[in-house]
């Protein structure tokens, strides 16, 4: 059965430092009871003027995995499995995220502080949907030992990486989404506007699987330039192991806001465990061979 390290890390983006705004961005890690699945959620909320609980929303998306995770431990074929992802989870998540929603309302009343900054057409849009002052996107990534699947509503991305270094998207991109126009939990029918791709695992499973907020992607000036990111992240790890990586994740996030997007940046990344340590078995071969591998 193949085993799984993580390691997440989210940083405020430059332009909400300078404007004194928060991260609005959310994630969370889950195992399944037992251990055997995996689940990485990402959201991001809006930040906009109606959307002004939207880091409260990314936060209540996220720990919707929760949820997700509990439905993993379950005992089911894959093709129950593949179906229940396609058609039942979306329902399932915009519900969890719907409720979270209205306890949050419950307990914390929306104020007239909050409405202030909303002109007449806002306030009848949050009236007409409650829900819109927590808006969020969502991305999740589930990893059994049989399968993976991979979801997403609203902006972000998803990449896996081979062993050869080849990454691929799991999801294509969403036409839906031009400039900062997204998709959301907030929408009246948002379980519609998830994509879901569901993937056996019969060969060898990807090296590396990257999820990330938009805001990383938006901090290159191309396509290719993401993916090499996600492809220099595998090699790393492959040579000197998960650890090092860990360790400077944060810099280098807050480094590509800083000089790309200027927008909150956060990444969730699962790693097969045979590859992280590679690095280790070389060094018990050879003692030389880590510190060598680091001096270059």
């Amino acid at each position: 059965m193949t085993a799984w390290r993580t390691l997440q890390a989210s940083v405020r983006g430059a332009a909400h430092r300078r404007s004194g705004l928060p991260n609005q961005d959310a994630v969370r890690i889950v195992r399944a009871p037992g251990g055997q699945a995996l689940i990485l959620a990402l959201a991001d909320g809006h930040g906009s003027a109606r959307c002004f609980r939207s880091q409260v929303g990314a936060k209540l998306a996220v720990a919707s995995a929760r949820r997700l995770a509990r439905r993993l431990h379950e005992p089911a074929s894959l093709t129950q499995i593949k179906r229940w992802a396609e058609e039942q989870l979306p329902v399932e998540l915009v519900r969890s995220w719907r409720e979270r929603v209205e306890q949050s309302l419950a307990r914390y009343p929306i104020t007239e502080a909050e409405l202030a900054a909303l002109d007449l057409a806002g306030r009848r849009a949050l009236d007409a949907n409650p829900w819109l002052a927590y808006g969020t996107t969502l991305l999740t990534v589930a990893i059994a030992p049989t399968f993976v699947f991979f979801l997403q509503l609203g902006d972000g991305d998803i990449l896996t990486v081979s062993d050869e270094g080849q990454v691929d998207r799991p999801l294509p991109p969403d036409e839906r989404l031009i400039g900062n126009e997204t998709t959301s939990l907030c929408s009246h029918q948002a379980w519609k506007e998830a994509r879901v791709t569901f993937q056996t695992l019969a060969g060898v499973p990807p090296a590396l699987i990257l999820a990330a907020t938009d805001g990383y992607a938006n901090s290159f000036r191309d396509e290719g330039g993401f993916r090499q990111v996600a492809r220099d992240l595998w090699a790393m790890i492959r040579d000197e192991g998960l650890d090092p990586v860990q360790s400077q994740l944060k810099g280098w996030l807050s480094e590509a806001s800083e000089f790309g997007s200027g927008d909150d940046i956060t990444v969730a990344l699962a790693c097969r465990r045979d590859i992280d340590r590679a690095i280790d078995a070389a060094a018990i071969r050879d003692p030389g061979a880590a510190e060598g591998a680091e001096s270059e």
